[in-house]
């Protein structure tokens, strides 16, 4: 049984992407193993996954074992069929570049996720309903940072806005697990005027994708 706090946590966004690197076969495997002609990634790199598999597609995930014309994708497991049929997972990755971290938060919290069900009854139940799970709800973590436009992801966070297409995000945890994920970047650049508080803008990631999570001991 362990409790860990927040204190040190730093959110960063992708501030540069490398061409599409396109991959013509992935393996239904544990990890994941795609095969990309003269690829340059090398192990270690962070890559944004475009695949026809919905459940891969949007995922962020780290390089490893990579060699010539192949790589595998750290922590992605493919290996449930129905989830991940043969033969269709092909797409692309890009390469994070660059970083920019996301400096003076004040505060950061998550909200969505919540399981939703199918609620039904039979015609001939008497007592109570029944339920199926369907989706979750669509996640996003809300950040107030403080307003200072001179630092370096004001600019950053502020062409993420206008682009308005998903940016690989980077939770860096005290603990040094890290969790990667995409998300689309929403950017206020009105800040709050609370008296006695500090004027603060909001930043709100929303998910497009699973999250990805590696632990401490495997940076």
């Amino acid at each position: 049984m362990s409790v860990s706090l927040p204190n040190g946590a730093v959110y960063s966004v992708a501030s540069a992407m490398g061409a599409a690197v396109i991959i013509t076969a992935l393996s239904n495997a544990k990890p994941a193993v795609a095969t990309a002609a003269a690829h340059p990634l090398a192990d270690g790199d962070i890559v944004e996954i475009v695949s026809g598999w919905p459940s891969l597609n949007g995922r962020v995930a780290r390089v490893i074992d990579s060699d010539a014309g192949t790589f595998a994708l750290e922590g992605i497991d493919t290996t449930n069929l129905k989830r991940f049929p043969a033969g269709a997972g092909i797409g692309s990755v890009r390469k994070v570049q660059t970083w920019e971290p996301i400096t003076q938060v004040l505060d950061a919290n998550m909200s969505g996720g919540e399981q939703q069900f199918y609620t039904y009854q039979f015609l001939e139940d008497t007592d109570a309903e029944r339920q199926q799970p369907t989706v979750r709800n669509a996640r996003s973590a809300t950040l107030q940072v403080a307003d200072d436009d001179t630092k370096p992801h004001y600019a950053v966070l502020d062409q993420a806005d206008a682009e308005r297409t998903p940016r690989p995000i980077w939770l860096q945890l005290p603990s040094g697990a890290r969790t990667y994920y995409r998300a689309y970047v929403s950017f206020s650049k009105v800040p709050s005027l609370t008296k006695n508080q500090a004027m603060a803008l909001n930043v709100t990631l929303s998910l497009d994708g699973e999250p990805t999570r590696y632990s401490g001991d495997q940076a």
